[in-house]
């Protein structure tokens, strides 16, 4: 009789999961969505603007800006970044390294346009001192967060990455604000 019953139950279910299957399937062909259109409708949310640095395996400096920043835990301490694959100093964000969250202050613009630069030699004329992670922490931002990375997982053009934070400071400064393509500042 066990057997019988586990058998009627399991139909339906199997009918709802195929059924849930064509749904999702419908659903995902159906709402495709240009990305230039996603990156218009994506810049009407608001962002901080960070630096994210790391070191290469000889210890060089490598960064770039970044708004894909959140807080995940905090219990474990973890943030997550995403970053593009295609970025520059994309092979130095691997499991051995870490990488430290630079949140820009209002007047380092120039800072987060550089570091949006393929190219560029982004540390140059630029004060900053090595965290405790080995990657750069720049002068004058909002605040930091240096982490050593836990987790990697893909996510499409880009690789998302879980650091586990291991030291953090804020000043209190205003923020950089990226908004509708532009930059932003709070108002007075």
């Amino acid at each position: 009789m066990s057997s019988a019953s586990s058998s009627s139950t399991k139909l339906p279910l199997l009918a709802l999961t195929a059924q849930a299957a064509l749904c999702y399937q419908d659903i995902h062909t159906s709402m495709a969505v240009e990305p230039q259109e996603l990156r218009r409708v994506m810049g009407h949310f608001a962002t901080g603007v960070t630096v994210i640095t790391t070191v290469d395996p000889d210890g060089n400096p490598n960064g770039l800006t970044a708004n894909a920043f959140l807080s995940l835990s905090l219990n474990p301490p973890l943030v997550l970044i995403s970053v593009d694959k295609s970025a520059t100093c994309y092979a130095c964000f691997g499991l051995e390294n870490g990488f430290t969250v630079n949140f820009l202050s209002e007047h380092q613009e120039e800072i987060s346009r550089r570091f949006a630069t393929k190219g560029a030699d982004k540390f140059a004329d630029l004060n900053w001192r090595s965290g405790t992670n080995g990657a750069a922490v720049i002068e004058g931002v909002l605040g930091y967060v240096e982490c050593k990375i836990r987790e990697c997982h893909d996510g499409g053009d880009h690789t998302i990455i879980i650091g586990e934070i291991v030291n953090v400071e804020a000043t209190g400064e205003r923020p950089l604000l990226f908004f509708k393509g532009k930059y932003q500042k709070l108002p007075t």
